[in-house]
């Protein structure tokens, strides 16, 4: 972990996006008291000013298998009780693959939110969008909203969203066309002041496709003019942004390329 924001500051990153445990394997690791500190030191010390976590990928709320969705219960407790000792504010969570029927496994996710937040106090989840494909949920504004919905009040503030644009494009909301009305949409079936985070990745497939393969930034079916925006829309400017886009054969010169691009959209509408 407390290599993680020098990593972040090597690519001129702000923010960072982090695991805190191996996102495919099930063991729970335990944090001890001085990678803990050290961890907030580095954060200080290379100055990046946001930080969220991303879930096991493991990990299915949804699921009917009653075996699978016990132990996806324990790993999301386990998640987000080490953010809260390493100071991590959001867990970036997927919704889970319901498997058997849609509207129960809409209940089941909702219920094991419930759950794991009644268990652990501090941070907060970020439901991510999906692109849709199989039986993944949260590829609809209605179902996202749903799944907050289904929380109780007192839990329900500690539910928040992350908006994926390669999965938002995946599934038929088209940021190229009609970027005012995607985010209008949102605004009235979700709620704007809800979203925490985008992650800001081009999409390999086209509107509709709902397959998940990212594609670096302006060099998609997407292009340039979404992320444009996204740098550029005000409604976005205390909203962290994160980028999953490929690494090629040098991830870092990389990834250095893509947050150039993203400050060049910033300061100029034709920059870029």
């Amino acid at each position: 972990m407390a290599s993680a924001p020098a990593r972040g500051a090597e690519i001129g990153a702000t923010a960072i996006q982090v695991f805190t445990k191996t996102p495919n394997q099930w063991r729970e690791p335990r944090l001890g008291a001085e990678e803990v500190a050290e961890f907030g030191r580095e954060l200080e010390r290379c100055g990046i000013q946001a930080v969220v976590s991303h879930d096991s990928y493991l990990i299915n709320l949804a699921s009917p298998v009653p075996a699978l969705r016990a132990r996806s219960i324990i790993s999301f407790k386990g998640e987000i009780a080490r953010c809260d000792e390493l100071g991590v504010p959001y867990v970036v969570t997927h919704p889970g693959n319901y498997m058997d029927d849609r509207a129960a496994g809409i209940r089941r996710n909702a219920a094991a939110y419930e759950e794991c937040l009644t268990a652990v106090s501090g941070p907060r989840i970020l439901i991510e969008t999906t692109a849709g494909s199989g039986t993944a949920l949260g590829a609809t504004f209605e179902e996202l909203a749903e799944l907050r919905e289904r929380v109780r009040p007192e839990l329900r503030e500690r539910i928040g969203f992350c908006a994926d644009t390669c999965h938002l494009y995946a599934a038929g909301y088209d940021l190229v066309q009609d970027w005012d009305g995607v985010w209008r949409a949102w605004d009235e079936t979700i709620g704007l002041k809800h979203l925490a985070c985008l992650h800001l990745n081009d999409s390999k497939t086209p509107l509709g496709s709902r397959r998940d393969r990212h594609e670096l930034i302006g060099e998609g079916t997407l292009g340039p003019e979404p992320f444009r925006r996204a740098m550029r829309d005000p409604r976005f400017d205390d909203v962290i942004k994160i980028i999953e886009t490929p690494k090629g054969d040098d991830g870092a010169k990389t990834d250095r390329r893509m947050l150039r691009r993203l400050k060049g959209y910033r300061r100029s509408p034709r920059g870029g």
